[in-house]
């Protein structure tokens, strides 16, 4: 699994790209523990590979900040990863493709997200994005990704069930770049809302990558 990069956020957290080339056999012998034990099952055969390479690229990450033994395991409330064995830590993990990105802090909670760049996300833009944001995105097959990229962001970085994406989840109008900020707003039911810096970026002209990181 080449990796692609190994950057510090200007949050001080820690983010990873992966290229993913591997078949699952060789990424479960990079990982340590049992996550054989762990691994979903379903009707997607890709599934299985692309859990390890989200796995085997956060061990990545977490040597880089600890030796304490530390292994990812999955919330059974949430269904979102987390760090056991390194207390306050918070991680997101994501995969599209042959991408996959991950977000580690040693303090707080993150949220991270790739997307392939498809029609699927103009298609569906009723569903999920509000009027205003439709507008913004206009005909962009490339900005609606982006806005469906920066919810899922959001939801993970809320790491709660029950947020509706088109009305718990919001999105201020931005101008597309190569990379760049987006202001987010978590309206959940029955709590206080917030708002969020996130930001993106272009890694090919078909796959967009979010994250977000709240301290």
């Amino acid at each position: 699994m080449p990796l692609h990069s190994l950057t510090t956020t200007p949050d001080a957290a820690l983010l990873g790209l992966w290229r993913l080339t591997e078949p699952a056999e060789e990424l479960l012998a990079r990982l340590p523990g049992n996550y054989a034990a762990w691994l979903p099952t379903g009707r997607d055969p890709e599934r299985p590979r692309q859990w390890l390479a989200g796995r085997a690229l956060a061990h990545e990450l977490l040597r880089e900040l600890t030796d304490a033994p530390a292994l990812v395991q999955t919330d059974a409330d949430t269904g979102q990863p987390l760090v056991t064995g390194l207390s306050g830590a918070g991680i997101s993990l994501s995969h599209s493709g042959e991408w996959v990105a991950a977000l580690l802090t040693p303090k707080g909670r993150v949220g991270i997200d790739v997307e392939q760049v498809r029609p699927k996300a103009r298609q569906l833009a009723t569903k999920f994005l509000s009027e205003a944001e439709r507008l913004d995105a206009g005909p962009d097959e490339t900005k609606h990704s982006l806005y469906w990229s920066a919810k899922e962001t959001l939801y993970k970085l809320h790491s709660r069930r029950r947020l509706l994406f088109k009305e718990h989840i919001q999105l201020e109008p931005f101008a597309l770049q190569a990379q760049g900020t987006l202001t987010g707003h978590l309206l959940p039911p029955n709590e206080a809302p917030s708002q969020h810096l996130l930001r993106y970026e272009r890694l090919t002209h078909d796959c967009v990558l979010t994250w977000c990181v709240a301290l």
